[in-house]
């Protein structure tokens, strides 16, 4: 039996800022006008990250646009969310967070089954040459790929 996932929003930005080492799915807290606006797809992820406070993961600087047809329900477009996560999970976070130098980020939000859920990857920062060597990489790839494809044509 396949579970139906619909991504809405995937952070591009971060795979190629950071090497992603574990990734954690995640439910969050909203509020209906905002999964509403998320329905239609008026979520940005680039810039966003999560942090560890009280035992508590929180997911900042997410946009999601206010509701068009909201009223007063509407909240702040980039308050804090809090991500549902199991305590052990939590506890893994916050130890790789402070211990290893790691961070925490969002790489794709998605529906599961009618919910949302946020897929945040426990990541450590590339240097500059890591990111030329990435773009080598892809560039190399999209030469083959042309190759082989004017081959086959």
């Amino acid at each position: 039996m396949s579970e139906a996932i619909k991504i809405i929003d995937s952070n591009k930005k971060a795979y190629f800022e950071y090497f992603i080492e574990d990734t954690y799915e995640a439910g969050i807290a909203l509020v209906g006008c905002e999964v509403k606006s998320i329905r239609s797809g008026h979520i940005n992820l680039k810039d966003s990250f999560c942090v560890v406070k009280n035992n508590e993961v929180y997911l900042m600087n997410t946009h999601i646009k206010p509701y068009e047809k909201g009223s007063y329900f509407n909240v702040d477009s980039k308050r804090p969310r809090k991500l549902l996560l199991h305590k052990r999970e939590i506890d893994k976070l916050r130890g790789a967070v402070t211990q290893k130098s790691y961070t925490i980020v969002p790489t794709k939000i998605y529906f599961k089954q009618g919910l949302v859920k946020v897929e945040i990857a426990l990541a450590k920062g590339k240097e500059l040459h890591d990111k030329r060597k990435s773009i080598a990489d892809k560039q190399v790839k999209r030469d083959i790929q042309r190759a082989i494809k004017q081959y086959n044509g």
